[in-house]
């Protein structure tokens, strides 16, 4: 479960890296350092790692439900907006521009204008699916994978934390103890030599 999350949350991160989405990419990145240490947490028993990621899975699923809210125009979130981009650029989602069955045009600049930013005007038509559906998708599979993984990390630490708790150092819940005396004399027991 926990690689099947590490695969969706690297999709994600290519992609958001692609259109330049810095506040995704940032979430993205401490998604996979967490779904990583979820997995160490799981591989070798160590309740507080799956904790950690469990309390991540929530905001994961949070976070996620912003992001459709954003491409969905919920409330005042405007998907046009630069709020993913830090207003660093004026980057968009990549499905945008390149989603399925879009055409994309450039119209560049006239022939004697250079400068050193010069950026041409894109058109894109004929979209099958809107970006924003796409990223709405996306995030939805996030939720749901979330979800079941959370689910999954509380069963495995519930499981750890009993297991722990039936664990008995001295030996009181076993039939045969280790300091179990040996009623018949063997010529085997050792005896001091000197009396």
């Amino acid at each position: 479960m926990l690689i099947k999350r590490l695969v969706l949350a690297l999709e994600r991160q290519v992609f958001d890296f692609l259109g330049y989405q810095w506040a995704p990419i940032l979430a993205n990145f401490f998604h996979i350092i967490i779904v990583i240490l979820g997995l160490f947490g799981t591989i070798q028993y160590r309740p507080r790692y799956i904790v950690v990621y469990t309390v991540w899975a929530a905001l994961w699923v949070a976070w996620n439900v912003f992001i459709i809210c954003f491409y969905l125009d919920v409330g005042g979130l405007s998907k046009d907006s630069d709020l993913l981009t830090f207003n660093i650029s004026a980057h968009h989602s990549w499905w945008g521009e390149h989603g399925p069955g879009c055409v994309r045009r450039e119209m560049h600049q006239a022939p004697g204008v250079r400068t050193t930013d010069s950026q041409s005007y894109i058109t894109v038509m004929g979209c099958l699916l809107g970006y924003q559906y796409i990223e709405v998708a996306h995030s939805g599979a996030q939720i749901l994978v979330a979800l079941l993984g959370f689910v999954y990390a509380c069963y495995v630490v519930s499981a750890i934390t009993e297991e722990e708790d039936s664990f008995d150092f001295i030996g009181g819940f076993d039939p045969f103890p280790l300091y179990h005396i040996n009623e018949k004399s063997s010529d085997l027991l050792l005896k001091p030599m000197y009396p």
